[in-house]
């Protein structure tokens, strides 16, 4: 799994920060633990496309894994859809967005100066987030619905404008029937305190963001727990954590961090063939993603207009994308466009994987694979 040069902490190759990876997202062997245990050790799972992503993310990681019991918990309130890690919405445990939405604050703030800044100079931000908190504790509301209320006492500004300000300055939740399978309904928002019925954490510690990214993502650099979340300047962090950590370097010799008990796999472990979840955050997670996405391959998955692609796994890396379809009729179909040819035991399994996500979804359908573009 490693060499020790003679001094220094031991080299990782790619292969063996694949195969660590994938143990710790329970893509090497799928777990029994329950959906809202996944969703918190995973850190969340990146929602902004409704509702398919987080439900396929659990069914390649979890046996026995039925839609309803995501829906049971999104109904329950114990977990929310809310802009966190890299400003994108993700679904995560109650807990964990009182927790983690006060320490990305300054992502969210970036994320409206670079968008919106301009359109909001001079505007009083506190006045406009204590007016829209009212306005959605009152009834959940569209970004469209809020803006347009926010502008009614300024009309000189821009809606859109003001509801992202409401956005960033405000833990907005988004409400079911949204991110539902089968039900899912326009995005309305209401304060995270509001849903929940409890508050924000007063003091939430970068120090659990830093363990929690490693249980999940390790072993990692600094750039990589800062790909993750979207903050900066972690490194004292994971400084004034490494004496309780374990330190490597990878093929480049950029120092990586980990916790000493996790999951580090020999690199000939095999790794079985997945259909792992658009946006899925095992490819969104890492300053240098090669340890399971090849670079020739990224194009193929992320696309310039910012969607993220299903990916096929073959052997521990992306080897192709697919995507699950329904045309107007309601039938379903599991597309998977490989890279290079299959094997035949590969593309058995990728088969089989199909049709579990196609008995998921709506109990059949068709696997076809094409010509990925």
């Amino acid at each position: 799994m490693s060499r020790t040069p003679a001094a220094g902490p031991p080299v990782l190759g790619a292969r063996a920060l694949g195969r660590a990876l994938l143990a710790r997202q329970h893509l090497l062997a799928r777990s029994t633990m329950t959906a809202g245990a996944m969703v918190r050790h995973l850190g969340g799972l990146q929602a902004q496309a409704a509702p398919q992503p987080p439900y396929l993310g659990l069914l390649s990681r979890l046996d026995g894994f039925a839609h309803e019991q995501l829906t049971a918990l999104i109904e329950g309130r114990e977990v929310v859809r809310i802009a966190l890690q890299r400003g994108t919405i993700h679904l995560v445990t109650a807990d964990d967005c009182l927790t983690l939405r006060p320490l990305v604050q300054p992502v969210l703030d970036q994320g409206l100066r670079s968008a919106y800044g301009k359109r909001l100079t001079g505007l009083d931000l506190d006045a406009l987030a204590a007016e829209a908190r009212v306005l959605v504790e009152e009834e959940p509301l569209t970004f469209q619905r809020l803006g347009a209320l926010l502008a009614e006492s300024r009309p000189d500004r821009d809606p859109a404008a003001l509801a992202q300000a409401a956005r960033c300055r405000l833990p907005l939740v988004q409400v079911p029937p949204r991110g539902i399978w089968g039900r899912s309904g326009g995005a309305a928002h209401t304060t995270a305190e509001h849903w929940l019925g409890r508050p924000l954490d007063p003091a939430p510690s970068p120090d659990d963001l830093a363990l929690r990214y490693l249980a999940a993502f390790g072993p990692a650099t600094t750039a990589d727990l800062q790909k993750w979340c979207g903050l900066s300047r972690l490194g004292p962090v994971l400084k004034r954590l490494e004496p309780q950590l374990v330190t490597f370097r990878d093929e480049q010799g950029r120092l990586l961090y980990d916790l000493p008990d996790a999951p580090r796999p020999d690199p000939s472990v095999p790794a079985p063939v997945r259909l792992v979840a658009p946006f899925d955050n095992l490819v969104l997670s890492h300053a240098d993603r090669t340890r399971v996405l090849p670079e020739e391959y990224r194009p193929r998955v992320m696309t310039q207009n910012g969607i993220v692609l299903g990916i096929l796994l073959v052997d521990g890396l992306v080897a192709g994308n697919w995507e699950l379809t329904e045309d107007r009729a309601g039938e379903r179909a599991v597309v998977i466009r490989p890279f290079a040819a299959l094997g035949r035991a590969d593309r058995q399994a990728a088969e089989a994987e199909a049709d579990r996500v196609l008995a998921f979804a709506a109990g059949g359908g068709a696997v076809r694979f094409e010509e990925a573009e």
